[in-house]
């Protein structure tokens, strides 16, 4: 009997669980700093998955490595680039609620 953490199914099911509050956080976040973590925990969720595939399932323990590096790689641009949207946003409308930024709409 194996234990509780080498298992596949632990890992996919916390992945799953960090995918799905991802999604709830980024549909129920009004502020945009919220809606940006929500993603970064997305992120988590795929970063999980891959390591657990490749740790369980794959040959070479380098491919799935290398996704996560990937990924970590396009979560820090993302946070770079979306902070300095928000920074923008906050300068010209006071607020980072995205109620507050209905004339945007285009």
């Amino acid at each position: 009997m194996n234990p509780l953490h080498d298992r596949l199914e632990t890992y996919l099911v916390l992945a799953a669980l960090l995918l799905a509050a991802g999604v709830f956080g980024l549909l129920r976040r009004r502020t945009l700093i919220g809606m940006l973590i929500a993603g970064e925990l997305i992120l988590s969720g795929a970063s999980l998955n891959f390591l657990a595939l490749n740790r369980f399932t794959a040959p070479d323990p380098a491919t799935g490595q290398l996704f996560v590096l990937f990924i970590l790689g396009l979560a820090a641009a993302e946070v770079a680039v979306a902070l300095s949207l928000v920074i923008a946003v906050y300068r010209n409308y006071r607020s980072v609620l995205t109620r507050d930024l209905a004339d945007l709409k285009g």
